[in-house]
């Protein structure tokens, strides 16, 4: 099928972007990679009266340190993220799930801010933002605001960007340097949106206790889920991985679809969060072990 006509722009600067979307506002739709509007505008599930095109504004493919936080612009491609320095160096669990999302040809176009915006429940980006608590900042004319991760995903496809904004950058907080990260999925391909993945960033203290800890599961519920972890923080190390499978679990309410049933997905969720959990434990201990 083709798309339903519509009209085309291709803007050089993000205020000429964002003016657009603010004159068209719901009847625009935005171009960053095109993975996925490509699809939805020749399938006719998209039917927009313009689309504006912003994969060619060089302040959205920018990745810059700023005092505790990785800015990535919205435009940066995944391909782009998997081979930068500062991404393996300082957000390395962003560098540990890129490997997942689809395939090289696909992370050739396809933008760490298009995943966020397009808010799957199985996609890997996302998660790894929610994860880390990181944030995404949006551009509009009346200003730029900055939404924590952990609050911008409202369910399946629906997040808290209004018709007039424009995902501008996507925050990461910098990893400690004695910072662990591990990440685990099941799809039913390599490439494919995950049934289920787990995501984990954790320090230990020289009692091997826990110290820090983050945990994040996707594609279980309608958007990705930092899971609460309070209650193991200064636990011994040794006995967290099952306990908390099993905690992430029964606080979770999985969806379920034509691929997978509900108890499908949470029997996956027990495996994956003690995977990921297990792997992030022995990277921490090993890191240890060449300091000492």
């Amino acid at each position: 099928m083709k798309p339903v006509a519509f009209d085309y722009y291709r803007p050089q600067a993000l205020s000429e972007a964002v003016a657009l979307l603010s004159d068209m506002g719901d009847e625009a739709t935005i171009l960053a990679g095109g993975m996925t509007l490509g699809p939805m505008l020749n399938l006719r599930v998209a039917r927009p009266r313009a689309v504006i095109d912003i994969s060619r504004i060089p302040a959205l493919k920018t990745i810059s340190v700023q005092s505790n936080v990785v800015l990535t612009g919205a435009g940066v491609t995944q391909s782009d993220a998997l081979r930068s320095e500062v991404i393996q160096r300082e957000v390395p669990l962003l560098a540990m799930a890129l490997p997942w999302v689809g395939h090289f040809q696909t992370r050739n176009r396809g933008t760490l801010g298009g995943s966020v915006a397009h808010a799957d429940p199985s996609a890997e980006i996302p998660l790894a933002l929610v994860t880390y608590g990181g944030a995404v900042v949006l551009q509009s004319r009346r200003g730029q605001r900055r939404v924590p991760a952990r609050e911008f995903f409202l369910g399946a496809l629906m997040t808290q960007r209004r018709s007039d904004e424009i995902i501008a950058a996507l925050e990461w907080p910098r990893c400690a340097p004695n910072a662990s990260h591990a990440f685990a999925e099941i799809a039913q391909r390599h490439g494919d949106f995950a049934i289920v993945a787990a995501a984990c960033s954790l320090r230990l203290d020289t009692l091997d206790r826990v110290e820090e800890l983050s945990l994040g599961v996707g594609g279980v519920e309608g958007r990705p889920i930092a899971v609460a972890v309070n209650s193991f923080l200064r636990r011994p190390a040794g006995e967290i991985a099952a306990d908390l499978s099993e905690h992430a679990a029964a606080n979770l309410t999985p969806m379920e679809d034509h691929s997978v049933s509900a108890d499908y997905r949470t029997a996956l969720t027990k495996v994956l969060v003690a995977r990921a959990v297990s792997s992030a434990l022995d990277v921490a201990r090993q890191r240890r072990g060449h300091l000492q």
